[in-house]
Parts: C-alpha cells; structure tokens; sequence
C-alpha cells in the first residue's frame, strides 16, 4: 500500500544525506585563510568605510524601481502560464479570472508609469 512513496521517502533520505555530507566535510576541504579579523569576537559588524567598497555614492534608487518591477512581471508571467496551457478546459470562468488579474496589474502599471517608475534619468 506505501510503496508508490518509496521513491519520495528515497529522495528525502538522499537529499538529507547529502546535507549532512556537506556540512560535515566543509571545515576539511574548504579554504583556511585566518586573520586576525576573522578570528575576532563579532558584536556589532566590522568598521565603516567612508565610500561604499563598489564604488563611490550611494545605490541609485531607479534600480530597485526596476527590480521590483521585474519581480512584478515575473509573478504576472508566472501566473498567467497555467492559464495559457489549460486554457480551453477552464472555460469561461477562467477568461473573467484572467481578466480580472490583468485588469488589476494594469492598474498598478498605471500607478508606477505616473509615478515616474519607468524613467530612467
């Protein structure tokens, strides 16, 4: 009677074996490059550096507008996909459902286009 879960309860056991195959043999084979820092006590994060390591300034806002909006599309496609494959067996309430999610991220395209969230300057 469990023998469709064998499989399942393999993977499980593999998956666990090697995560604990990983932390085990991670201080024997990883790199060994002590310095003092490293080895001193850590209370509230390490020195600040007048300029960002990367470069000088701060992080322009405009990217994170742009990842955002990124992660936005990507759940809207994510979405939309089984839609796109099932189509003809959901029927007509699959098309009002699908309509009623583009209608909603349209507006929140509407509300970052007028924000200025696609300007790139």
């Amino acid at each position: 009677m469990l023998d469709p879960y064998i499989p399942l309860v393999l993977m499980f056991a593999l998956a666990f074996g090697f995560a604990v195959f990983s932390v085990a043999i991670a201080p024997l084979v990883g790199p060994r490059r002590y310095n003092r820092a490293k080895l001193d006590a850590y209370e509230c994060g390490i020195e600040p550096s007048p300029q960002p390591v990367g470069g000088g300034g701060r992080m322009p806002v405009a990217y994170y507008l742009t990842a955002m909006m990124f992660i936005l599309f990507d759940i809207e496609m994510v979405f939309l996909f089984p839609y796109a494959v099932s189509a003809d067996a959901l029927g007509l309430y699959g098309v009002v459902a699908v309509i009623l999610f583009i209608v909603t991220f349209g507006f929140a395209d509407l509300y970052v286009w007028r924000r200025g969230g696609f300007d790139w300057e």
